[in-house]
């Protein structure tokens, strides 16, 4: 393992609340979130949850990115093919530079979307065979990959919900050991019908919005998302001219091995992960400046994540918020999406609000951040916890040259 320094030149965003970094910005720190009933599919589940949904079908995305009217893209290719072009553009990579620049993906729904759309009908309707193709995840990668001539290293990811964390953590392993230069790295997940009825076959979905850290909390909402950022090893940026918007310092993954879908009542797996971020990273606790919590609003995980935060911190836990309430729990996306977010935070010198926050619980004595709060900021831990206790912790800093 060598020590180069992994660096972060451009990012792309698309979710509920924006169709670009920038609106996405404006409506963090103007407490814009958007969370509504399912529109874009029909769902049993329609009146009963609130989620958070792109408003745009597929058809004006394909238009959008001037695809043929007939094709196999996914809502999750699509989605995914639209935050990585922003990336792209953001990071002023250009054609000569994408032909040696890899991606790294993450999803868990793949082409769900499409495939279960027309599932009954594939015997009979040939038309509709064209997305079996394309629904496992590998496939979304190839194709946004195929769609922007990249011949660099492509693989796939999914740990649940930290999983696109997992890809930046293997793009960063990939940079640091010399067998990549650049890559783009994120993921994306469509609302679909198998999604929605999973998680509410566990019982931890809201009716309403959802309520991290809350006492009353009663649980999350899903969303739909996806984010790119473009990662690289310092000299590859500087040699040719980029703009280093943050350095990756820190990683860690562990997993508690605990429950398939909860995760230990004492958040072992989460103390983990953060210890071994902090570690790799040389930073002390008190070094933090903000966390992005997991902050998924369901009993299980906020209690869980608080008890690790504080064994991590202390009694000295530094500004924290869930982002959740905002964008909905966008599954494999979120750890993309959160990683955009501490960027922001960053360079905007900003602590993000945590929404519908008003009853503390009564087990832990910490309390999440509420207001937008204007302070120096240097360094950002994002956590991102998937099922079956996979748990995984980023940690972005500011750049310098030293």
């Amino acid at each position: 393992m060598t020590n180069k320094k992994v660096v972060i030149t451009g990012v792309g965003i698309l979710s509920s609340i924006g169709d670009s970094v920038e609106a996405h910005l404006y409506a963090l720190t103007h407490r814009r979130p958007c969370l509504t009933r399912v529109h874009n599919f029909e769902t049993t589940h329609k009146y009963h949850i609130k989620v958070g949904e792109i408003k745009h079908t597929n058809n004006e995305l394909s238009r959008a990115l001037h695809l043929p009217a007939v094709n196999a893209y996914s809502r999750t290719a699509l989605l995914g093919i639209i935050a990585a072009q922003q990336a792209i553009a953001n990071a002023r990579l250009s054609p000569l530079h994408l032909a040696s620049t890899g991606l790294v993906m993450a999803s868990s729904v793949g082409g769900m979307d499409m495939t279960e759309r027309y599932l009954y009908s594939y015997e009979d309707n040939e038309h509709s065979r064209r997305y079996i193709n394309t629904h496992y995840i590998g496939s979304i990668s190839h194709q946004i990959a195929d769609y922007f001539r990249l011949k660099g290293v492509v693989t796939s990811l999914s740990t649940a919900c930290s999983s696109s964390a997992n890809a930046l953590i293997t793009a960063s392993h990939l940079i640091r050991t010399g067998r990549a230069d650049c890559l783009i790295v994120g993921g994306a997940d469509a609302l679909c019908k198998f999604t929605i009825n999973g998680f509410h076959s566990l019982m931890i979905l809201s009716d309403t919005d959802c309520t991290p850290f809350d006492e009353h909390r009663k649980g999350l909402n899903l969303g739909e998302a996806a984010a790119f950022l473009v990662l690289e090893s310092e000299e590859n940026a500087k040699r040719r001219g980029a703009r280093i918007k943050a350095e990756l310092t820190g990683w860690g993954n562990a997993n508690d091995a605990f429950h398939q879908t909860a995760s230990s009542a004492e958040g072992q797996g989460a103390y983990l992960a953060m210890q071994q971020a902090l570690q790799q990273s040389g930073l002390q606790p008190t070094e933090i400046d903000y966390i992005n919590a997991h902050g998924t609003a369901t009993p299980n995980n906020d209690l869980s994540e608080s008890r690790a935060l504080e064994r991590i911190f202390g009694t000295q836990v530094p500004d924290f918020s869930s982002t959740k309430p905002f964008t909905g729990h966008t599954l494999a996306a979120a750890s993309a999406v959160e990683a955009v977010f501490s960027l922001l935070a960053l360079r905007n010198s900003v602590v993000f609000p945590n929404l519908n926050y008003e009853t503390p619980m009564s087990e832990v004595s910490i309390r999440p951040q509420t207001k937008s709060v204007h302070k120096p900021i240097k360094h950002v831990l994002s956590n991102s916890f998937g099922f079956g206790g996979n748990c995984s912790t980023l940690i972005f800093s500011r750049f310098t040259n030293n």
